[in-house]
């Protein structure tokens, strides 16, 4: 099955693109597309020293109040993690990275050779990977103000594909079984295939293989999105997979986010900064930096929740999530993730996420404990006694004021004014 291309040439990483299938067996380089591209050098000489606003739109101090992802450990599967970036040196584990790419260079049909780089997945020619695994953990710099959502999280770096689509179903499969070994608890995966490989596949037994390890397994939804294309693609259409679209400053999809059933929740995918190979950050564009904010928010819940399974940590992002509908829809799946809700809200469904009738954007409802005794239709039916018992009073107080109004307008002497006798105006 193959997997789309990073864009040829690997400066220029696109972003409204992730890897998509063209094939059978190859795992393809990724193609530009019309959404949206970003020349970038590595290192970067674009100054960016403002807070980001997929960064803005949190409360940084209430979500890092109990971690900051220490001890986890996320698994970024892409074209590898350039530690040479300051920002990400301490974020990675390079003893434990993996090049899963054959070392001698492979050429493509101009001649081109694009070098494979270190066996242990540090070297990364095209940023895509480098970009994903900074949205993750990235640590504080003097020189600007982004950082990472679990900016104490270890990253794993597996390079899995590059520019050429040197990758496979066989690759990906293997660094995902390669993540469980290193003991990863989150994996991302910023890559998607346009066909499901058959049902008895390597890489679906690899995401089978991670899920029952009680690992979070996060996965883009693809930039297949524009005229409203709806399809499912893989590895995040597999059950158990969190698929991300993305949404965009107005918590709305982005344009060529990939919608379908198997949506599972969006993140900021729009003019996302993050880090890039040999220093400096970049901006781009994609469902590719959806899934790591996403992969981020999952490593911190299980630094705070140490005894939840992964699969209780996918259902508080997605019953947390900012909603403009009870329920959930094909475009942004449970709503956009919320971060600081996700961390600091308990006590909702473990299982499953469910639909919240009746609430507003964001909100879930705000409704007193059940005294002892007391089933939930029984509290409704007092609370809509009150209600109408409040309304009730509240009427009367109006009449009762009217009518005093009017007697009194009736017996005052003809001509009187209030101003006149320098007096207060009754109500």
């Amino acid at each position: 099955m193959a997997v789309r291309d990073l864009t040829r040439r690997c400066l220029t990483v696109l972003a409204a693109t992730a890897l998509t299938a063209v094939g059978t067996t190859a795992v393809g380089a990724p193609t530009a597309s019309a959404a949206d591209t970003t020349q970038c050098t590595f290192p970067s000489k674009t100054p960016i020293k403002s807070l980001p606003w997929s960064l803005r739109r949190l409360r940084l101090e209430q979500l890092w109040q109990d971690t900051k992802g220490e001890g986890q450990r996320v698994a970024v599967i892409d074209t590898g993690v350039d530690n040479t970036n300051s920002q990400l040196t301490d974020a990675v584990d390079a003893a434990g990275g993996k090049n899963l790419l054959p070392l001698k260079p492979k050429k493509d049909r101009y001649g081109d050779a694009t070098p494979r780089g270190k066996a242990n997945g540090t070297s990364d020619y095209v940023g895509h990977g480098t970009k994903v695994a900074g949205i993750i953990a990235a640590r504080p710099s003097k020189d600007n103000a982004f950082v990472g959502i679990a900016p104490k999280a270890t990253v794993i770096p597996i390079k899995q594909n590059d520019d050429k689509g040197s990758g496979n179903a066989e690759t990906l499969a293997a660094a995902i079984n390669y993540a469980v070994q290193k003991r990863a608890t989150v994996i991302n995966i910023s890559q998607d295939t346009e066909k499901a490989l058959p049902d008895d596949n390597v890489l679906k037994r690899a995401v089978d293989n991670a899920l029952n390890s009680d690992v979070v397994v996060v996965a883009s939804a693809g930039n297949d999105g524009l005229g409203g294309n709806v399809k499912e693609t893989y590895p995040a259409a597999y059950p158990g997979v969190l698929a991300v679209a993305a949404s965009d400053r107005n918590n709305e999809r982005a344009v060529f986010s990939q919608s379908g059933p198997f949506v599972g929740v969006a993140a900021p995918g729009v003019d996302m900064v993050s880090t890039v190979p040999k220093g400096g950050l970049c901006v781009d564009n994609g469902t590719s930096f959806s899934a790591p904010y996403v992969a981020g928010v999952a490593a911190l819940i299980r630094a705070k929740h140490k005894d939840w399974t992964q699969h209780r940590v996918v259902t508080q992002i997605e019953q947390t999530a900012e909603r403009s509908i009870p329920g959930r829809d094909n475009h942004v799946g449970w709503g956009v993730v919320d971060p600081v809700r996700a961390m600091n809200e308990e006590g909702g469904p473990t299982d499953r996420p469910v639909a919240q009738g009746g609430v507003s954007k964001g909100a879930l409802p705000d409704v007193p404990d059940l005294p002892i005794g007391e089933t939930p239709q029984q509290r409704d039916e007092r609370l809509g006694t009150y209600a109408v018992a409040g309304g009730g009073v509240l009427v009367a107080v109006i009449a009762g004021a009217a009518l005093v109004h009017r007697d009194w307008r009736r017996r005052r002497p003809v001509g009187w004014s209030a101003r006149r006798d320098n007096v207060d105006h009754p109500v």
